[in-house]
């Protein structure tokens, strides 16, 4: 991969396992010095060693909960002050739990909210000065077929994922004429979440192949990553708004069977 960011910087949430940590691994490897936030300590502290190491970038680890606002403004200003700027930011932390509606508390819905949205949201109003003076900004933020397919059992992940790419589509209007880009990225890749709920329900996983045109799972450094390098390059300077689905082409198939059609 060419070193299309090299000279830039970065912060990822949630960046020491999963999507966040292959995406972390590309920007790495794109010649990005990185910040990686996470809550797990060691993690995190691996995810940055890895990237030091493996790819010889600079790189340092936040132990950040980043659904504490004061948490998140401390990161984006950590990174700031490490790097002297902050040219990339990537909103990947996140998480879902199945439970029909009806069950849902008032509780299990303000701290889904906490956590994909207002995550986000603290993230990016941080941000904003800085690279408003920079006239340069990427923002990344990892939205979820979950919220644009209405899967069920999942509202408050649906719900909240889905204030968030609001959240960026309006940004990406007020902040574009400062150089800020705002995009999405709808991932499907394999995470530590995905494998745990796989490997007790190994029929769902077989079934949510099964919609995947590309005809296996996505993995995050190599998938994911590219796209990740792409909205956070020059050259996507006139990409903005935008939802990418780095999914195999599943987000074009909203139902669990397929007809069979002869050659």
């Amino acid at each position: 991969m060419p070193k299309s960011l090299e000279g830039r910087t970065a912060l990822v949430t949630g960046g020491g396992q999963g999507v966040g940590q292959g995406v972390a691994r590309a920007l790495a490897q794109a010649g990005a010095r990185v910040a990686i936030a996470q809550r797990n300590a060691d993690q995190g502290e691996e995810a940055a060693r890895y990237l030091r190491d493996t790819h010889g970038v600079d790189a340092f680890f936040i132990q950040t909960d980043v659904t504490q606002a004061a948490q998140v403004e401390s990161m984006v200003q950590a990174t700031h002050s490490r790097f002297g700027s902050l040219d990339i930011l990537v909103n990947n932390a996140g998480a879902s739990f199945p439970k029909r509606i009806e069950n849902h508390s008032d509780d299990d819905m303000i701290g889904s909210f906490a956590l994909n949205y207002y995550a986000v949201f603290w993230a990016m109003r941080a941000a904003f000065p800085i690279m408003k003076a920079q006239r340069y900004g990427r923002i990344i933020n990892m939205g979820s077929l979950n919220g644009v397919n209405a899967h069920m059992f999942t509202v408050a992940y649906n719900a909240s994922k889905e204030a968030m790419r609001a959240l960026t589509r309006t940004a990406a209007v007020e902040w574009g004429p400062h150089g800020i880009t705002c995009n999405i990225i709808c991932p499907a890749a394999n995470s530590p979440q995905a494998d745990d709920y796989f490997a007790a329900n190994p029929e769902m996983s077989e079934a949510i192949l099964q919609q995947i045109p590309a005809g296996r799972f996505g993995e995050a450094e190599r998938d994911i990553g590219p796209a990740a390098v792409f909205l956070a390059s020059e050259g996507s300077a006139y990409v903005n708004g935008n939802t990418i689905f780095a999914s195999g082409g599943s987000q074009v198939n909203g139902v669990a069977w397929r007809p069979h059609v002869e050659d």
